[in-house]
């Protein structure tokens, strides 16, 4: 379970005139395919990738798709947006997708607590979206993780990745988790929080753009690189893809394909304006969405949350299973290491 167990948060119409950051957002349910290339432009079968419909997951997988990466690959994928990173991998499973790409927590609790016959191959995001954020009242009285104690938390629900990830830093501080109340609200925090309804949220963008504007503080920012390292002790794996075991052997050119398209979408985000991110993502994403504010925030973001490779990064991932571990969502001494396939990046 992740932050993408629910689609994109809707910005509240309150906060389009006062902020003037978003002017809306796209709600994407169900599953939509995204727009497919012509008979024309496909080379190949076409492959069908799924992922959450949440904007920041998605910033390489749409890249390589309008961005050519992965035609030139010899690649026809569509991709699917499901609701949620549960819904992805369950499409996996249930062979509805060829591929599921979504956070490794989600594919750690299928892999370790369902007997999930996937593996993972490659990787394009290595931090988690979220920041621990305080409500602008309580700013001044809450200044670290420790200060949680006794606290009002929002998360969007109990067994999801920010609530795992909260565990986690009360425990690297020597927190007590007992003493914290958690108040289960869905992603959408931004109210409570400006409101003073709970304490201190975890949140996404544009939640955090919004609540710093409104004087918050923010306690730890897991989107920084910088803040990853020092409060997580460095990157902390996140999006991925997934394929089902017993098909690598027929799949492996394909996977190999895949994992290179995905490799130069990575590398041509990082020279791509804020203008052209936002303008790569499907219009059923950013349907009333303020573009170029949209395109800033990817900007702003993208040197941490993604990496430079699809390679798997074997330590950032002990790291997610042990905050999973802390949180209870998985069994300490669960063997991990079938789900990580790194034979087909720098195998």
């Amino acid at each position: 379970m992740s932050c993408c167990d629910e689609t994109t948060a809707r910005v509240p119409a309150t906060d389009v005139s006062r902020r003037s950051l978003f002017k809306g957002a796209a709600l994407v349910a169900g599953v939509i395919p995204a727009a497919r290339p012509s008979a024309a432009e496909a080379q190949g079968k076409q492959i069908k990738l799924a992922y959450c419909s949440q904007l920041l997951c998605g910033v390489p997988y749409e890249v390589a798709r309008s961005g050519g990466h992965f035609k030139a690959h010899g690649l026809d994928v569509q991709l699917v947006y499901t609701r949620g990173g549960n819904a992805a991998m369950q499409a996996l499973v249930g062979g509805a997708v060829d591929y599921a790409a979504t956070a490794l927590d989600v594919a750690v609790q299928a892999y370790a607590n369902v007997g999930a016959d996937i593996r993972r191959f490659a990787v394009t995001g290595r931090l988690p979206l979220f920041a621990v954020v305080t409500a602008p009242n309580t700013a001044s009285q809450i200044q670290s993780i420790k200060d949680l104690e006794g606290r009002m938390v929002g998360i969007s629900a109990l067994g999801n990745a920010d609530h795992a990830l909260t565990l986690y830093l009360l425990k690297q501080t020597g927190g007590d988790a007992q003493k914290v109340k958690f108040a289960t609200m869905g992603v959408n925090l931004l109210e409570a929080l400006r409101q003073g309804q709970i304490d201190v949220g975890v949140v996404q963008e544009p939640a955090l753009t919004l609540l710093r504007r409104a004087g918050a503080r923010v306690l730890v920012n897991a989107m920084d690189l910088e803040d990853a390292k020092h409060h997580l002790g460095g990157s902390f794996e996140f999006m991925g893809v997934a394929v089902r075991t017993k098909e690598i052997e027929g799949r492996r050119p394909e996977m190999v394909a895949l994992a290179a398209a995905l490799a130069d979408a990575l590398k041509a985000l990082r020279a791509m304006t804020g203008d052209q991110l936002s303008a790569a993502l499907p219009k059923e994403m950013t349907t009333g969405l303020d573009l170029k504010e949209l395109g800033e925030i990817i900007a702003r973001h993208r040197d941490s949350l993604y990496p430079e490779t699809v390679t798997i990064d074997l330590d950032a991932a002990k790291r997610v299973e042990q905050s999973l571990i802390a949180a209870g969502l998985i069994k300490p001494g669960a063997s991990m290491s079938g789900l990580h396939d790194t034979s087909i990046v720098g195998g």
